[in-house]
């Protein structure tokens, strides 16, 4: 499948979908406490992106081949969960951690970001994996610019997070995005600079790594979504979504709650 790069309407389009995914976090920040389920979550974050902003929880019925439609409106991937985490009625306890995926869909366009939570009072590991992972996507944001590669991004990624001590899941990656959820490139979180697919203006993708404080190596759960950490050592994951600017980039999935950039980002 060929990468379809987008024109300024498109972009625009995408720009206010990632707002109002990011938006959704914002929203949900404050819920995510000790004694809160993620089914909780789920429900506000439904009713927000249903019934205040007009649009759809693209991960709700989504099918992908060789998938069951994916139950819920967010994925919510706690502890040991790598990804695809489903929500269910189990309350969060204090020093969890938390990924909760979003994304809208506005106007035909996809917005989709992620953001990790510590529930309550954190362990020291557990706040450096989670920090340390949202410099790590930031280091691969940073290498976005034309006429760079996709190994450049991975690369950076990968020897970030190694030299921490930590490892990359392999098996899942970045991807573009548009008018479908998944669309070409892949953009993996690890690899060799110079290597795949040169960037070039209007290009539109996520960069989400997925970090474990143990091993690389994961499983799937019996419910044919939720991945895992085979070791059950703690796993984290941030995402953006970015466009290939004329310069460099620009993150669309930014809303007045995100997190600031690190601050080796000028």
């Amino acid at each position: 499948m060929p990468i379809t790069l987008k024109s300024a309407e498109d972009i625009e389009g995408l720009r206010v979908a990632g707002r109002l995914a990011s938006e959704v976090l914002d929203m949900l920040t404050e819920h995510v406490k000790p004694g809160v389920s993620t089914e909780q979550l789920d429900k506000l974050a439904h009713d927000h992106i249903v019934h205040v902003q007009g649009g759809i929880p693209a991960p709700l019925n989504y099918a992908p081949p060789g998938y069951i439609p994916y139950p819920k409106s967010i994925c919510t991937s706690i502890n040991h969960q790598v990804c695809h985490g489903i929500p269910n009625d189990r309350p969060l306890k204090n020093g969890d951690i938390v990924n909760i995926d979003v994304t809208v869909i506005k106007d035909g366009w996809h917005g989709d970001t992620s953001r990790m939570f510590i529930v309550g009072e954190g362990s020291i590991a557990a706040t450096r994996l989670c920090s340390l992972t949202y410099e790590a996507m930031w280091k691969g944001i940073a290498k976005v610019k034309p006429g760079a590669r996709l190994g450049d991004i991975g690369h950076a990624i990968q020897t970030f997070a190694e030299n921490q001590g930590f490892s990359i899941v392999r098996e899942f990656c970045g991807h573009g995005i548009g008018r479908k959820f998944h669309e070409e490139p892949q953009v993996l979180h690890y690899g060799r600079p110079g290597t795949l697919e040169e960037l070039v203006p209007g290009m539109v993708f996520t960069i989400e790594p997925m970090i474990n404080a143990g091993r690389r190596e994961i499983r799937e759960l019996g419910d044919g979504w939720t991945i895992v950490t085979k070791d059950r050592s703690l796993s984290a994951q941030w995402e953006h979504t970015v466009v290939v600017t004329e310069t460099g980039y620009e993150v669309m999935t930014l809303s007045a709650g995100s997190p600031p950039p690190p601050a080796f980002i000028g």
